[in-house]
């Protein structure tokens, strides 16, 4: 309750001002981008490291002989292929 009686606080304040036009785009376009920056999505730590560590096992396969090596092209072609 003591949040939305803050809004609405805050509300009445930003209705009190008087902005211009430009002022009023531009706190418009600032609450939108909050919004947008919250929908982020991170990858974490352990995601990150399980990456590397997945990345060098292949590697050490490939030096081993146990696993074919791709070329410069199938990996671009891999990576085009994700997005």
């Amino acid at each position: 309750m003591k949040a939305s009686a803050k809004m609405e606080s805050l509300w009445q304040y930003i209705q009190s001002l008087s902005l211009s036009d430009r002022n009023k785009k531009w706190l418009a376009e600032k609450l939108v981008e909050d919004t947008k920056a919250d929908d982020t999505e991170y990858i974490s730590k352990e995601e990150i490291l399980a990456g590397i560590d997945a990345g060098l096992k292949e590697v050490k396969l490939c030096h081993e002989g146990k696993l074919k090596a791709k070329t410069a092209k199938e990996f671009l072609e891999e990576l085009q292929n994700e997005q």
